[in-house]
């Protein structure tokens, strides 16, 4: 494994498993499987509705809770709610948090920050940081903040590389955690024929290229799956490097394409959202 340092010190591996649009069912098998194949980062979210299934796949692992970094992030309609961070650690049966992030900067989420903040400073939260945030709204939170943020969680794949936006965050001291790392999917992305040409010469898939080029990039990477063989092939990653030359020839895919775009209409139904209860098995 490699690690990102975060501003407080905290070692952030580089790899782990996201568990975005899992069922609860599927997360429980998921992260079970991620962690028997050595992955020790977990994120989730109040939205995905699966933090009590990825609390009880930690439970069976017989891991102890400080060998996995966990991740979690507060919805809209939590960020006003003084109980929200306390509720959050009820569903995931556990005492802190590793990394807490605001989901979306919709809502009155200067409130919710604050909110990570208490939590913080209370030990509940080893450190916090933003989600779908751009450079503006990221600057408004570091001109109100105590605590500064330590990770940006934003989209970023080969075709959407935000070189300028880590730019701004590596000057903060933050760190960029790629969601959608292989382009959610993507044909085009998945078989471009510079990453079939270097899977051949490294002996790996074209995804595992991908990967590889995020994390020599400095892209925390949260791939998500339900595959067991896609899990344990999403973490075999750490057995060779790419040439400076290849990171440059991958630079240049670079398209300035996203799959998610967020519209101010679109936050202002974030805002208003409230998740489901989390399933009470």
């Amino acid at each position: 494994m490699e690690y990102a340092t975060l501003n407080n010190g905290i070692d952030m591996p580089m790899a782990g498993i996201g568990t975005f649009l899992l069922t609860p069912d599927e997360t429980e098998t998921s992260v079970s499987s991620a962690l028997q194949c050595g992955y020790r980062l977990i994120d989730t979210a109040n939205a995905y509705v699966n933090e009590k299934a990825v609390g009880r796949a930690i439970k069976k692992s017989g891991l102890k809770r400080e060998e996995i970094f966990l991740e979690t992030k507060l919805w809209p309609c939590f960020y006003e709610q003084a109980d929200a961070v306390d509720k959050t650690l009820m569903r995931l049966d556990t005492g802190y948090i590793d990394l807490l992030l605001i989901h979306q900067p919709a809502g009155n989420y200067i409130a919710g920050y604050k909110l990570m903040e208490k939590a913080y400073k209370e030990g509940k939260a080893r450190s916090i940081g933003l989600s779908n945030f751009n450079k503006d709204q990221i600057q408004e939170i570091l001109d109100i903040c105590e605590v500064k943020p330590a990770v940006l969680q934003t989209e970023v794949h080969p075709y959407y590389q935000e070189s300028e936006l880590k730019q701004f965050l590596a000057k903060e001291g933050m760190v960029i955690q790629a969601w959608y790392p292989l382009g959610h999917g993507d044909k085009a992305l998945l078989e471009e024929p510079l990453f079939a040409e270097l899977g051949q010469k490294y002996g790996k898939s074209n995804a595992q290229i991908i990967l590889r080029w995020h994390i020599q990039d400095g892209n925390v990477v949260i791939p998500g799956s339900k595959n067991s063989a896609h899990i344990k092939d999403n973490f075999a990653l750490f057995d060779f490097s790419l040439a400076e030359e290849e990171m440059g020839r991958i630079a240049a895919l670079d398209k300035n394409t996203r799959y998610y775009t967020s519209t101010p209409e679109l936050l202002a139904r974030y805002a208003k959202m409230v998740p489901p209860v989390d399933e009470q098995k």
